[in-house]
């Protein structure tokens, strides 16, 4: 348990958001914890988790450019998980944990959120994109863009309502809740019949376009609506723009 809340301080104390990006970025030399990593932990969770969980292969160089834009050490849960893969399918992919990138989630976390949370390298954003899923819905850790009170803490953009729901799991917590936790509660009433194999199809660069629009009275049930696999950036641009 010390060693969770340790990790978790010293994440938080990163994200004030990629810190060192503001200020002096710090070098890869120390970013990388050899002592003390995160990922066996990360390891450890996914071992315990009962939920399918697939690890996608990093590509060296791509990981080292992608810890070096986050600047979070590798002794927290993120930064092990940016340096030591190209990102988490969970589900069969229908959550995806942004890594460093990797052909079937060819997105790294900082490229991901460049234009998002933030517009220019060295600005500091007010939240961070950590994850999204297949029907369009993000993950994102507060940083002040949802306030001052649970900063650290997980939101949810629902595609349901277009609103952004606390969660109230920090990042450790989220990853948990990935590797263990109930998700067919969390999605109850947004999945559909035989869902599964139609997700399998697509790759972390798609999502699933759904019409009628999930937040209206038509788009409810998934079994009746049109779903077509588009590229995830156009579900942010649409549902940004709602």
């Amino acid at each position: 348990m010390k060693k969770i809340v340790v990790i978790i301080i010293l994440l938080l104390s990163s994200l004030t958001m990629a810190n060192a990006q503001s200020n002096k970025a710090h070098p890869l030399s120390e970013l990388v914890n050899n002592e003390d990593p995160g990922w066996a932990l990360v390891q450890e969770w996914i071992k315990e988790g009962s939920n399918k969980v697939e690890v996608l292969p990093k590509q060296h160089q791509s990981a080292e450019k992608a810890l070096l834009q986050l600047q979070v050490t590798t002794r927290s849960p993120m930064g092990a998980i940016v340096y030591e893969t190209g990102g988490i399918l969970v589900d069969d992919g229908w959550i995806r944990i942004l890594g460093s990138g990797s052909e079937k989630l060819d997105r790294s976390i900082m490229e991901w959120n460049k234009g998002k949370s933030f517009t220019n390298d060295g600005e500091q954003p007010s939240f961070l994109l950590i994850a999204d899923d297949v029907i369009g819905g993000f993950f994102a850790i507060n940083a002040g863009a949802f306030g001052q009170e649970e900063i650290g803490k997980t939101f949810y953009f629902s595609p349901d309502n277009l609103e952004w729901e606390p969660l109230g799991l920090g990042y450790s917590e989220f990853l948990t809740f990935c590797f263990s936790g109930d998700i067919d509660k969390f999605y109850e009433g947004l999945r559909w019949t035989n869902w599964r194999e139609e997700v399998r199809k697509i790759d972390g660069q798609k999502g699933i376009h759904c019409f009628p629009f999930l937040w209206t009275a038509e788009g409810k049930d998934l079994n009746k609506v049109s779903r077509r696999a588009v590229p995830v950036q156009e579900l942010w641009s649409l549902y940004m723009e709602q």
